[in-house]
């Protein structure tokens, strides 16, 4: 008798649900997640190298296949996978400069998690209960929207993962655009074995026609190769998972630790969703158990990957709550005004666009910079015309990423390609950074006559530069000291 009371109750909450109610709950949850968009600045990471790879490609008609960014790896092989994704964001600020590229993220966000909302829905819970862990999801994860080839790929996993459980529940129409998605992933980032991963765990564990998955499977391991370097991609992945660079002295390849906000979200809900699972009337059925425990255990191993486990877990948390939703939080609407909604609806999603870069700074006298302190902007600009500062150049190897791509007469010593400098070379940068002991005796190993550093990044040997002989304060602002060499223990 429970069980009929239930899905009577659920049947009638189904139909007062219209579209133009449900569309009021989506735009609310799209505020949110557009003003954050639109807020969270722009930090350098590998964004502007990719943009110089962009602008190269985009001016060549090739993809380079050495270093040319560098003066310590010129000439250095090195495989840029994600050509695809340089080339739109190139583009993209070619055309509209910072404005248009934050309204790119913005649309990518949009599509990503409305797509994960509809995923929400579609397990059974109200659309009020859906934008908020569509929020929650946002929030968690938002430390991962930075302006990368990565960002490209949200919207292509949770598509991936809908046509899944759509074949899971015997729909199979949507098998035939899987390849389509794999020739795109491949191009676009090198995260695309997770596309192969989410579908032979279906096929392991789902039910559902496996002739036609593993048919469409087949057609998307054959549209793999529909890229510039061939079969070579998986090399790129191989050596990218064992580069020593990469797994000692990127943050992003190391497991995740419990710091700043979203990180706290992150594991907050993580700890929750053990006794929920627990209770829940819905209990979760293998597939959906070894989703969670490999892509879970992906997160916990590292940083890169807990965007990925968040769109997973929201789906399952919607699963476990859905029936608890429905008997106790959702009712059916009385009154419902489609025209009003729809228009509350439309004007929610306007409002953020107040927030656009660019647009802001018309009404609000104190509006935040679209880019952090990482980004060098004025301190380049200086650089580039006082071209009689001798190099070679040493710079914050996070400022190196925008030095790349905005003044490539200066080539860097290393940058944000962990994977191009072997360790060593990380360890010196360390302890250069750092004012070592013998930070002066490896700029001389290394001959270099000019230094950019970061207030964040390099307080310490901002502070040594100061006080040594060899060195003359050449330019400083908030973010950036330059120094030059000095000449005969004198500065001009």
């Amino acid at each position: 008798m429970k069980k009929e009371a239930f899905s009577i109750q659920r049947s009638a909450f189904s139909v007062s649900s219209s579209r133009s109610y449900d569309f009021l709950w989506l735009s609310i949850a799209l505020l949110v997640l557009i003003s954050l968009a639109f807020l969270l600045p722009l930090s350098p990471q590998d964004y502007w190298w990719y943009l110089r790879l962009g602008q190269d490609v985009a001016s060549t008609g090739s993809i380079p296949t050495v270093d040319t960014y560098s003066f310590t790896r010129a000439g250095a092989p090195f495989f840029y996978q994600s050509w695809l994704a340089a080339l739109v964001l190139w583009k993209t600020f070619q055309a509209g400069g910072f404005a248009l590229t934050f309204f790119l993220r913005a649309v990518i966000i949009v599509a990503t998690y409305s797509l994960l909302w509809l995923m929400v829905r579609g397990v059974g819970v109200g659309p009020r209960l859906a934008s908020l862990l569509i929020v929650l999801a946002a929030l968690a994860g938002s430390n991962n929207w930075s302006f990368r080839p990565q960002l490209f790929i949200y919207p292509i996993f949770v598509l991936v993962l809908y046509i899944l459980t759509k074949w899971t529940q015997g729909e199979k129409r949507g098998l035939w655009a899987l390849p389509v998605l794999s020739m795109l992933w491949v191009n676009l980032h090198g995260s695309f074995p997770l596309f192969f991963i989410l579908g032979g765990t279906a096929f392991l564990f789902g039910k559902g026609d496996k002739k036609q998955l593993v048919f469409a499977l087949g057609i998307s391991a054959v549209a793999l190769f529909i890229n510039p370097h061939g079969v070579y991609v998986l090399g790129y992945v191989k050596d990218m998972l064992s580069a020593p660079s990469n797994q000692l002295f990127s943050v992003e390849w190391l497991p995740m630790v419990n710091r700043g906000w979203q990180a706290n979200l992150f594991y907050g809900w993580l700890l929750l969703f053990a006794p929920l699972s627990a209770l829940a009337p819905r209990k979760l059925t293998l597939l959906e158990w070894i989703y969670f425990i490999g892509f879970g255990w992906l997160a916990l191993l590292g940083v890169r990957y807990v965007i990925w486990f968040i769109f997973i877990m929201v789906i399952l948390t919607a699963t476990l709550l859905a029936e608890w939703d429905a008997r106790y939080l959702e009712s059916p609407v009385e009154k419902e005004k489609p025209a009003i909604n729809i228009f509350a609806a439309c004007l929610l999603l306007l409002i953020p666009f107040a927030l656009l870069p660019g647009f802001r700074d018309s009404w609000w006298p104190d509006a935040p910079r679209a880019y952090d302190s990482a980004n060098p902007i004025e301190a380049t600009e200086w650089l580039a015309a006082h071209p009689e500062l001798q190099g070679p150049l040493w710079s914050d190897f996070s400022h190196a990423s925008y030095l790349i791509f905005a003044l490539p007469s200066r080539p860097v010593w290393i940058d944000t390609r962990f994977e191009l400098y072997p360790p060593a070379q990380w360890e010196k940068y360390i302890a250069i950074a750092s004012a070592s002991q013998e930070w002066q005796t490896l700029l001389d190993e290394e001959n270099i006559q000019l230094a950019m550093l970061s207030t964040g990044g390099e307080p310490l040997l901002i502070t040594a530069m100061q006080k040594s002989s060899q060195w003359c304060e050449a330019y400083h602002d908030e973010d950036t000291f330059i120094f030059s060499r000095s000449v005969s223990g004198a500065c001009p």
